[in-house]
């Protein structure tokens, strides 16, 4: 059986973007290398370096689905239907998305809440990994209890204020276990899984 990760890159003080929801620098270091790297979308290559090449070999090639929240899904008008990362997307939402062109034709689903979104992605990834996007969906998914692992790849910058890594959401607690640490190049991936 696959894990369920909580991944996303994040500043130093633990923002995943800005007030205005863009990455700014977050981003860079997706295309600061010489080692092309595709997830699930070729059309989408990313240039890093070797070692943040084979950490997204190790971390992210085995992922089958994803679950995001409706903001991330309209900002990227749910990449145009095809998934980022995986086979299938699953959305987490109140509202309808009935004028998405590519309802009916691109491997989302829509559901009302993080339980069903993490269900309804295990269950259409079998034994890969399912990632959930941090901010709130994630820190909704951690706090219930319902990821394995949190993935962070940690640049170095300080945004100073955005979208908060584990979203707006107080207690409880969560230990995590002694991190994997793989330093990239203006990245450094830590894989922290979660303690039980």
């Amino acid at each position: 059986m696959g894990r369920v990760v909580v991944f996303a890159a994040v500043s130093l003080d633990g923002y995943v973007g800005r007030d205005d929801d863009m990455p700014g620098p977050l981003f860079d270091w997706y295309g600061n290398g010489d080692v092309e790297v595709t997830l699930s979308d070729p059309d989408r290559p990313f240039r890093v370096t070797g070692p943040t090449a084979e950490f997204l070999r190790e971390h992210v090639s085995g992922t089958a689905a994803m679950v995001c929240g409706r903001r991330l899904f309209d900002l990227t008008n749910g990449w145009e239907g095809v998934p980022p990362g995986g086979e299938h997307v699953v959305v987490v939402t109140h509202r309808p998305a009935d004028d998405w062109p590519h309802l009916g034709t691109a491997p989302f689903s829509f559901v009302p809440d993080v339980r069903a979104g993490i269900e309804r992605a295990t269950e259409l990834a079998g034994d890969r990994d399912v990632t959930v996007t941090a901010g709130d969906v994630g820190g909704q998914a951690l706090r219930a209890g319902l990821v394995d692992r949190v993935v962070l790849a940690l640049v170095p910058v300080v945004l100073g204020s955005g979208r908060p890594y584990f979203g707006t959401g107080g207690p409880p607690e969560i230990e995590l276990e002694d991190p994997v640490v793989v330093q990239g190049s203006r990245v450094t991936h830590l894989v922290y899984d979660v303690r039980r």
